[in-house]
């Protein structure tokens, strides 16, 4: 029983220092970014490109906010990929408006059956700039200065730009773990960008530049995955140099959360599988970030069950949250997401083990489609 005692400690004490590593050494360079407030001023040509697939009612909703973007040169491309619910005839009207307003259609075929990549290269070569924003159906900018903020990060040698897209706030636990999840996402893909280590971006809200798609072939190394047109191309294609983040308040791209805790999940198994795909170093540095998370948890409740001193244990988890508001704070101000300081400690063991029952659901689960 010693024995034990002292192998489960010292494994939970490991876990304890590597946590203590990501979040101070890693996480705490978002904690002390400073957003820039006054806009530098780069007017360049855009493309705003959005895909969708039977989203009449959002793009009713929302597009309206992305053609009226405070912006002189601009165009948005939306491909229409094989809707049935008359997205093709409010496009052809909403165009007839907007000039700067482009359809491309994708007609359903009963033997060609394509994921959202082929969507996106299709309104990337329709695309006529070579700086390029991308966003979904179901996505509203935060405000008219948007295009401009995340436009403007184009200088020097940036191809990709990586902005932030938080959930909106409807109440209830499911819409909390949302928000932590995706709160979580960006605190970590920002911060490891900031040290120089860039490994995704979301597609919500998203930018790079049309001759660095075709300069990486596009999505053709990992077309057999069905997710990973945001993630998956910014692992491959960004670098410490050429990589910029952007998440000024106006710069935010706000997007409607799941209602239901089962359509939630099925979004969730859809974007699973593309990490497998990652490079290999930045696999082994979340994989040692996320194992240990999971398993300080799981010793912490190994060490309780065999009865380790109270105090000792109480006194690791205690240092740990500490250190995790202390850096945390202030990222969830940045991040549009201050009301969940406080509910940190449990959304923060829920996060762990959902990834946990995540990754095991995932290596049964069956191939999904995007939509």
């Amino acid at each position: 029983m010693d024995y034990l005692f002292i192998i489960v400690l010292i494994a939970f004490q490991i876990c304890f220092l590597i946590q203590l590593y990501f979040t101070l050494v890693i996480h705490r360079k978002l904690g002390s970014y400073k957003i820039d407030q006054p806009k530098i001023v780069v007017d360049s040509p855009v493309s705003i490109i959005i895909c969708a697939r039977n989203e009449i009612e959002n793009l009713k909703k929302n597009l309206g906010y992305f053609l009226n973007q405070f912006h002189s040169d601009f165009e948005v491309v939306v491909v229409n990929d094989c809707s049935n619910d008359g997205t093709d005839w409010y496009l052809r009207d909403l165009s007839a408006e907007h000039q700067n307003l482009k359809v491309v259609t994708i007609s359903d075929h009963p033997r060609f059956k394509h994921g959202k990549k082929f969507a996106v290269t299709l309104g990337i070569k329709a695309s006529k700039n070579e700086n390029m924003i991308f966003s979904d159906a179901d996505c509203r900018p935060s405000s008219n200065e948007w295009l401009s903020r995340m436009q403007s990060n184009f200088k020097d040698n940036t191809e990709i730009v990586l902005g932030y897209s938080p959930y909106e706030r409807t109440g209830g636990l499911l819409n909390r773990i949302i928000r932590f999840e995706t709160f979580f996402t960006a605190l970590n893909y920002i911060s490891f960008a900031l040290a120089g280590i860039p490994y995704m971006g979301v597609g919500r809200n998203l930018a790079y530049k049309k001759a660095l798609f075709f300069k990486g072939k596009g999505f053709a190394s990992h077309m057999h995955i069905m997710s990973g047109d945001d993630d998956l191309f910014v692992n491959q294609n960004s670098t410490a140099l050429n990589t910029s983040v952007e998440i000024h308040p106006e710069a935010h791209v706000w997007s409607e959360p799941k209602h239901t805790f089962g359509a939630y999940f099925s979004q969730k198994l859809r974007h699973q599988g593309a990490g497998k795909a990652y490079q290999p170093d930045h696999k082994k540095i979340l994989g040692l970030q996320a194992g240990s998370g999971v398993l300080f948890y799981l010793l912490l409740f190994a060490l309780i069950a065999i009865q380790a001193q109270w105090w000792l244990i109480l006194s690791i988890y205690l240092i740990r949250v500490a250190v995790q508001l202390f850096v945390y704070v202030p990222c969830f101000r940045k991040l549009n997401c201050a009301d969940l300081i406080w509910w940190m400690p449990i959304l923060d063991f829920i996060y762990y083990f959902y990834l946990m029952f995540l990754s095991f659901v995932a290596v049964f689960k069956k191939r999904l489609e995007w939509k």
